[in-house]
C-alpha cells in the first residue's frame, strides 16, 4: 500500500515538475529592472510597520543616492504562492522575506543567490552561527538571519499548584511525570500537541532534542535506532495512558492555544508575546500565568524560528539587492526592528544590547519578563529540523506512523521502521527524478555538440 501510494505521488510530482518548467519556457521575458532599483518584498508587516521600513528604506536610499528601493508587502497566506509564481516567471522580486523552511525548498532549484562566497567571512560573524547555519543547506548559504521568535512555556500556576507541583517542566521526562499528576489531582491534562501531518512540527522537533538524528548526511532516513524507538515510545505511551486528549489526533495546535485560554490545560508553548493575546481572551487565566524556558530533552537544545531575507539569482541588481538586504539586518537595525515588533535579533551585538535592555527593567511586565526568558534561550537556540527537500513529507511519515502505533494498529518497533521505509521511499523517487533531470541535460548538451559540429551542406 505504501508502494503504491508513494508511486503516486511520485507522478504528481513529475507533474508539478513539468508545469514549473512549461511555466518557465511559455512565460514571456520580464522586462529588466531599472538601473539601481530595488523590488524588496516583506511578509504582512503594513500598516503596523510602515513608519519603520520607511525609515530605513529613507537612510539607505540616502547612503545610495542612486539607488531607488521599492517596498511591496504581501499578506502571509499569498507569500507562498505569489513567489513560486515569480520565480517561474523570472520575475520575482530583488529581496524577498522568507522563513528557511520554505526558502529551501527553492534552493534546491537555484533559485537564490548563493551568499557563502559573497559575503566575506567577518560579515557572516556578526550573525548568530547557529542561526547563519539555518539558511544553509549542502554548505551553500542562501539566506540572511533577520529576526527570530522562541517558544517558552506559559503555565497555569493555579492548576498546577491543585497537582501539588511547585514547579514548571524543563525537560520531557519531567513533563511525563507532570502529565500523571496533573491528570490524577485535577482529571485535566497538562497539555495538548497536535500529531496532524500538515500542522506543528513541535513533535518532530521534540525528537531532535531527545538526541534523534532525523536524516544522515545522504538524506536518507537516521531515526530507526533506539533513540528514534525511544521517541516514538514517549509520545505512544503518553497516549496509551491517557495522558493526552484524544484529540492530539485530529486537532490542530490552535486547540492547544483554546484548551489553554479555558483552564483545560496547565501547559502552553508559545512565544512571549501570546500572553497579550491571553490578556484579552481570557482575563481570568492570564492573572495566573506565568512563563518558564522551553521544555526539551537530553541534548538541551531549544527551537527557534527565523525569518529571513533571500535574493532570487536572476536579479538584476544583485550588488545593490544584497548591500540592501545586509543594511536591513545589520545589528542597529535589527535592534530597533526588534523593539518595535516584539521578536528578536539575529545579529551577535544586538543580542547582547536586547537582553541587556531587557534585563535592566526591575518593573517588567510578565510580557516582558517572557521576552527576557525568550532572549536569554537564543545562545542555545537553533533551527532544530534543518532546511531540507521534502521535510514535509518526513514529517508526515513519522506523524502517520506515530498515530498508527498510538492507536494500536502497529507496534511502536514497526511504527518506525514503516515511517523509515516510507520516508526512503520518496528517496528513491527524488533521486530517479534527479537522474531523469541529468539524462535530459545531457541529452541536450549532445543534441547542442552534434549540431555544432555536423558539416554544413
Amino acid at each position: 500500500m505504501i508502494r503504491i501510494k508513494t508511486w503516486k505521488q511520485f507522478g504528481l510530482f513529475a507533474l508539478l515538475g513539468w508545469l514549473l518548467s512549461w511555466l518557465v519556457s511559455c512565460s514571456p521575458a520580464p522586462a529588466p529592472s531599472a538601473a539601481g532599483e530595488i523590488e524588496f518584498w516583506t511578509m504582512q508587516l503594513q500598516p503596523q510597520f510602515t513608519e519603520y521600513f520607511n525609515q530605513v528604506i529613507g537612510d539607505f536610499e540616502a547612503d545610495n543616492p542612486d539607488v531607488n528601493v521599492r517596498w511591496v508587502d504581501v499578506p502571509w497566506a499569498e507569500m507562498e504562492r505569489k513567489i513560486l509564481t515569480a520565480v517561474s516567471a523570472k520575475t520575482a522580486p530583488d529581496v524577498v522575506n522568507l522563513n528557511p523552511s520554505f526558502a529551501s525548498q527553492l534552493a534546491t532549484r537555484n533559485a537564490w543567490l548563493e551568499l557563502e562566497e559573497t559575503i566575506p567571512d567577518e560579515i557572516r560573524q556578526q550573525y548568530l552561527p547557529k542561526i547563519w547555519q539555518a539558511s544553509t543547506i549542502d554548505n551553500q548559504s542562501f539566506g540572511i538571519p533577520w529576526y527570530l521568535t522562541t517558544r517558552v512555556t506559559i503555565y497555569n500556576q493555579d492548576l498546577l499548584k491543585q497537582a501539588g507541583i511547585s514547579q514548571p517542566p524543563t525537560t520531557y521526562t519531567e513533563l511525563a511525570e507532570v502529565a500523571q499528576q496533573v491528570k490524577d489531582k485535577t482529571g485535566k491534562y497538562a497539555f495538548f500537541v497536535t500529531f496532524i501531518p500538515d500542522d506543528s512540527s513541535e513533535v518532530l522537533e521534540s525528537f531532535v532534542q531527545m538526541g534523534v538524528q532525523l536524516v544522515d548526511a545522504e538524506g536518507k532516513a537516521a531515526f530507526n535506532t533506539p533513540e528514534g524507538i525511544a521517541a516514538f515510545k514517549y509520545w505512544v505511551d503518553l497516549y496509551q495512558k491517557g495522558l493526552l486528549p484524544r484529540e492530539v489526533l485530529t486537532q490542530g495546535h490552535r486547540n492547544a492555544i483554546e484548551l489553554y485560554q479555558a483552564g483545560e490545560t496547565a501547559l502552553l508553548a508559545s512565544g512571549a508575546e501570546f500572553l497579550k493575546t491571553i490578556e484579552t481572551n481570557a482575563p481570568d487565566i492570564a492573572k495566573v500565568s506565568a512563563t518558564s524556558p522551553q521544555i526539551t530533552g537530553k541534548t538541551g537544545k531549544k527551537n527557534v524560528a527565523v525569518m529571513n531575507l533571500v535574493i532570487p539569482r536572476d536579479t538584476n541588481n544583485p550588488e545593490d539587492a544584497l548591500n540592501f538586504a545586509l543594511f536591513v539586518t545589520n545589528t542597529e537595525n535589527q535592534l530597533a526592528f526588534a523593539q518595535a515588533a516584539n521578536v528578536l535579533p539575529s545579529t551577535i551585538a544586538a543580542v547582547e544590547q536586547y537582553q541587556a535592555q531587557l534585563s535592566s527593567n526591575p518593573n517588567a511586565s510578565p510580557v516582558e519578563q517572557a521576552r527576557a526568558i525568550s532572549a536569554n534561550q537564543l545562545t542555545e537556540a537553533e533551527v532544530l529540523v534543518p532546511a531540507m527537500k521534502d521535510l514535509n513529507k518526513l514529517q508526515a511519515a513519522i506523524y502517520e506512523n506515530l498515530q498508527a502505533a498510538m492507536l494500536g494498529e502497529k507496534e511502536v518497533e514497526q511504527a518506525v521502521a514503516d515511517a523509515a521505509q516510507m520516508w526512503d521511499s520518496l528517496y528513491v523517487v527524488r533521486a530517479l527524478a534527479l537522474h531523469r533531470s541529468n539524462v535530459g541535460t545531457n541529452l541536450k548538451v549532445i543534441s547542442a555538440l552534434k549540431r555544432n559540429y555536423e558539416p554544413r551542406k
